[in-house]
């Protein structure tokens, strides 16, 4: 008997579905719109394509989205300016720079230069220290994604062990923190491994919870996955055979108890937490 498939999809349509309403809620008690600002630089296809995603979604969601472009080469003060000035527009509540950047970019400087209120991917140093000290101005939102799709499945979490394969500063570092704390939908035992683990499959059969999101191809493999555990695939690599995630689906969808799929698990929640984090932004910037 295979895996219970975790459907990404479903879970964000009925999470953005709950979002609208909160949106013009808000709309109709302040008469302002939710503004979320992307900033793309250069005509990177895979970025065009997240960014007009984003935009579709701010779309549906009431949400206005803003996309401001510059050329591939233009210099980091360029950028900079503009930032410096989205930061003090006030109709603006959150900005998105999408990375990757062009070479000639300090991305760290840049992300830094997001005023922390806006930093709706939760980026900027503030928010990475609230996050850890569990205080967080807003989720980031890969991580807070997964958290929902195991807390909307009734996937226990709490004194279970979760195994996170990759220590990125989007997805690894920050999810092993929110899962980490004494917080409803935490409160697990978290093991992080990295490209420089001694024996992986020793600690990834032990996971009860088990996330890859370390931009490998097929990398965890069914015979690596305690029977029974959650598997959550965060992996997106594009191969001559098509899109796959970092976990061999087939092989390991035979031993697990429930796994995501790629495409169609993680993804589709990563843009409703950022629409969630707009929403939020707006609402504390109003009261500040």
């Amino acid at each position: 008997m295979g895996a219970q498939i975790l459907d990404g999809k479903a879970l964000a349509r009925q999470i953005q579905a709950e979002i609208a309403e909160e949106v013009a809620e808000f709309i109709e008690n302040n008469g302002i719109v939710p503004c979320l600002a992307a900033v793309l630089v250069g005509e990177n296809p895979a970025s065009e394509v997240y960014v007009r995603n984003k935009r579709q979604a701010c779309e549906r969601l009431g949400i206005e989205g803003q996309l401001h472009r510059l050329p591939a080469d233009a210099p980091l003060d360029d950028l900079l300016a503009l930032i410096y000035k989205l930061n003090k527009a006030i109709e603006v509540h959150g900005i998105l720079v999408q990375l990757p950047l062009p070479p000639q970019m300090d991305t760290s400087r840049v992300l830094q230069s997001v005023h922390p209120a806006k930093d709706v991917d939760a980026f900027h140093p503030e928010n990475v220290g609230r996050l850890v000290q569990g205080q967080p101005r807003f989720l980031p939102c890969t991580p807070h994604g997964i958290q929902q799709l195991l807390v909307r499945n009734q996937v226990p979490i709490a004194g279970r062990h979760v195994v996170v394969v990759g220590r990125s500063d989007i997805v690894g570092k920050p999810l092993a923190n929110m899962l980490v704390q004494r917080a409803p939908g935490a409160d697990a035992t978290v093991t992080i491994c990295h490209s420089r683990t001694s024996d992986l499959a020793f600690y990834t059969r032990q996971a009860d919870i088990l996330v890859a999101a370390v931009g490998r191809p097929r990398l965890i493999m069914a015979d690596m996955v305690k029977p029974g555990a959650v598997v959550i695939d965060v992996g997106m690599n594009r191969t001559d055979a098509g899109l796959v995630g970092d976990v061999d689906f087939d092989g390991v969808s035979e031993v697990a108890g429930m796994i995501t799929p790629v495409p169609g698990g993680v993804g589709p929640l990563t843009v409703t937490m950022l629409l969630h984090n707009t929403l939020s932004a707006a609402r504390q910037q109003l009261t500040q």
